[in-house]
């Protein structure tokens, strides 16, 4: 089982395989997010943001090359293989993070409820600490792996509204 603290899982894109021309669709692994769908709106966008930031460093090329204007402004590179965001009760967001800890060929990062609780991360850290997995609730998900395997794990879940 790989835990979301363990050192980064293999999962990712060898240079070779990075095919920017490639349809989100036809690239082998899915990203998604997973946000609980009963947060206010600044708060969901808050942990999806906070989920999604901390994958970029833990999926091997995940971001895309960087894009320039025609008037020579550059800008940084967004991950080419796209990114779905969806909503989920809090309990089937405790399910599907279950479901994917459980994965090794899933790079999973969870955001617990105490994450927007404190303002001062190493009260954070000690709020984590002082629960265990099954005790901890979730804001967000995010979730890279094989497409089949990701669509699975969040199979019937819409889009955030």
């Amino acid at each position: 089982m790989t835990t979301e603290a363990s050192p980064a899982p293999p999962i990712g894109f060898d240079p070779e395989q990075i095919d920017q021309s490639a349809s989100t669709r036809d690239v082998p692994l899915k990203w998604v997010v997973v946000v609980d769908e009963t947060l206010p709106p600044g708060r969901a966008v808050n942990a999806a943001v906070c989920v999604a930031g901390t994958t970029t460093t833990r999926v091997r090329g995940l971001l895309g090359d960087a894009a320039t204007d025609a008037d020579g402004t550059a800008y940084p590179g967004l991950p080419w293989l796209g990114c779905t965001v969806l909503g989920a009760a809090p309990e089937r967001l405790a399910a599907v993070r279950t479901a994917a800890a459980r994965r090794e060929d899933v790079a999973l990062v969870a955001m617990p409820v105490q994450a927007q609780h404190t303002r001062v991360y190493a009260e954070y850290l000690d709020a984590v600490a002082a629960s265990g997995t099954e005790d901890l609730s979730f804001h967000a998900l995010s979730l890279v792996g094989p497409r089949k395997v990701v669509d699975k794990l969040v199979k019937g879940l819409g889009l955030l509204p």
